[in-house]
């Protein structure tokens, strides 16, 4: 017999257990199961599967590449379970489902809520959580299927044989500053101005600060000596708003935040874009209220192109 029909959801439990204290005896407290049964269950698993899961050391367990694979679809299978349980409860209480959105910054001030509002729309009952971060901290989450859908920029290191991935848009870049900021009556406005200031960067490695150094290389200008690395979208809104600080936004998010009055684009063009895309599971469970956020997105994002076109 396989040994999978034998697995059942405690053991999966254990297993996640041992791969978070890399303790039998803590794991086992924590369990409420004895040592030696824990120790004997993973011994067991380890012949019925015929490879060893964690190798044993002094200071305790250290899980082997196929311990990590295996542990991998326990998060998944315990994230999902988490997911069920959710989606019971929004039931339960009258609700139409549920769906975690992951934004990086360039689609969190933008886009995606924009899509949750039409969301809403549709399905006024649904739960939608909307996640922050960058791509490169949203996409791992999204393989352990924490989440449903992440925006973000596009880019071939997130590319994964568990993802499926859709090109939405290309945008560009810009130099954003407080609607009464100095700099916005300099004309015409060189790059040496802008020197006079701090920068708020994205943090090196980011999808958003690689264009944006991509940009700069391409200008022959260097970075500021001076500049503070954030990927918070309100911390950077909060910074700017209240200082002579430069911060660096997105395309879509600088005009849509100049349209309420927030933040102000600097006369400095930057060159350059990058693709902005949607990730998604290919193996996950596609509920309806999932389905429908996706179709949102894309629908969003369409009506932006006709109105940008007009």
């Amino acid at each position: 017999m396989d040994w999978t029909h034998r697995l059942r959801l405690r053991h999966v439990k254990m297993l996640l257990s041992l791969a978070q204290t890399n303790n039998i005896s803590h794991s086992a407290v924590k369990l409420n199961t004895t040592q030696p049964g824990l120790s004997k269950w993973l011994k067991d698993l380890e012949e019925e599967i015929g490879l060893p899961l964690f190798e044993r050391h002094a200071r305790g367990l250290i899980p082997t590449p196929y311990g990590e694979v295996l542990i991998a679809h326990a998060q998944r299978i315990d994230s999902q379970l988490d997911r069920a349980s959710s989606d019971m409860e929004a039931l339960r209480e009258g609700g139409s489902g549920r769906v975690i959105i992951g934004a990086s910054g360039v689609a969190a001030s933008d886009t995606v809520p924009m899509t949750i509002m039409r969301i809403l729309e549709r399905m006024p009952k649904a739960r939608v959580n909307l996640v922050e971060g960058t791509t490169d901290r949203l996409v791992p989450l999204l393989e352990k299927g924490a989440l449903d859908i992440v925006l973000g920029r596009a880019d071939l290191e997130f590319g994964s044989p568990a993802l499926e991935t859709e090109v939405l848009f290309y945008d560009g870049i810009h130099f954003v500053v407080r609607p009464d900021h100095p700099l916005l009556n300099v004309a015409p406005l060189q790059w040496k101005d802008l020197y006079d200031y701090r920068w708020i960067t994205w943090p090196k490695g980011t999808p958003v600060r690689n264009v944006f150094d991509r940009a700069l290389q391409q200008a022959g200008q260097p970075i500021a000596a001076d500049t503070l690395e954030t990927n918070s979208v309100t911390a950077n809104l909060m910074l700017l708003n209240n200082s002579n600080m430069i911060g660096v936004a997105s395309g879509r998010a600088a005009q849509r935040l100049t349209r309420m009055g927030v933040l102000d684009i600097l006369p400095m063009p930057l060159s350059g874009s990058g693709a902005v895309a949607m990730y998604w599971s290919k193996d996950a469970f596609m509920s309806h209220a999932v389905q429908l956020a996706m179709d949102c997105l894309r629908e969003v994002v369409h009506e932006y192109e006709i109105k940008a076109d007009e």
